[in-house]
């Protein structure tokens, strides 16, 4: 999807529009918002195509304290015929009215001692779109160590990279569907000996499979 072209202005700009943006959605819709019933993410398959979880890593209390989503999940896959693992985590919120929102992985992995590479964008065909939605990509190290990370916004309307037009879509959306429950979703697969194209294929089928079950079981 195309974003408007004042996508492309200053983070002034984008914060003015923002601020401004809320207001007429405070205004507008005093009563506030309706917030949506929603599955337990632990109910996500632990058996998704070829892809079988291996570890439910429990997310520790502090992070989660400091995270204040209202669900999530931090999971290993593995695909055993393709040598292949990849680790998922998920954060649902479903309101961001209170001011709490998703933590971009851009601030929380370089929290955790990995050093970003490199940062882009790119396109993935996933079932049941009509065109391909767009991620980010991000390349992290920690000493010898490196990953690919692939991870994006996800709401009933829409997939969303950019976090400013994340922002944007969730006053949009407050005014539009009184809704701004919105997901979090990250996927990790580490660099072997096989390099980075191939981890970011793994990243790539694995978030192909993935996306269906996710649409699925968030609520739409």
């Amino acid at each position: 999807m195309s974003l408007p072209k004042f996508f492309s202005a200053s983070r002034f700009r984008w914060m003015t529009l923002l601020l401004g943006l809320q207001a007429v959605a405070y205004y507008a819709y005093p009563k506030g918002e309706a917030i949506p019933h929603f599955d337990p993410l632990s109910r996500l398959s632990s058996q998704i195509g070829s892809w079988r979880m291996v570890q439910d890593v429990p997310i520790e209390p502090e992070v989660q304290a400091l995270l204040k989503a209202d669900d999530a999940i931090n999971r290993v896959y593995i695909d055993a015929a393709a040598n292949s693992s990849a680790s998922l985590y998920v954060a649902f919120f479903k309101t961001q009215s209170t001011g709490i929102s998703p933590h971009s992985p851009k601030v929380c992995l370089p929290g955790s001692g990995w050093t970003p590479r490199d940062s882009s964008r790119m396109a993935v065909q996933v079932p049941g779109e009509d065109s391909p939605i767009t991620v980010n990509r991000y390349i992290i190290q920690r000493g010898e160590a490196s990953s690919v990370v692939l991870y994006w916004y996800q709401t009933p309307h829409r997939v969303v990279a950019d976090e400013y037009a994340a922002k944007f879509y969730t006053v949009i959306d407050s005014l539009r569907f009184h809704r701004t429950d919105t997901s979090l979703v990250r996927v990790i697969c580490n660099v072997d000996s096989r390099g980075e194209q191939a981890a970011q294929d793994e990243a790539v089928r694995f978030t192909q499979k993935i996306f269906p079950t996710l649409r699925q079981l968030l609520p739409s």
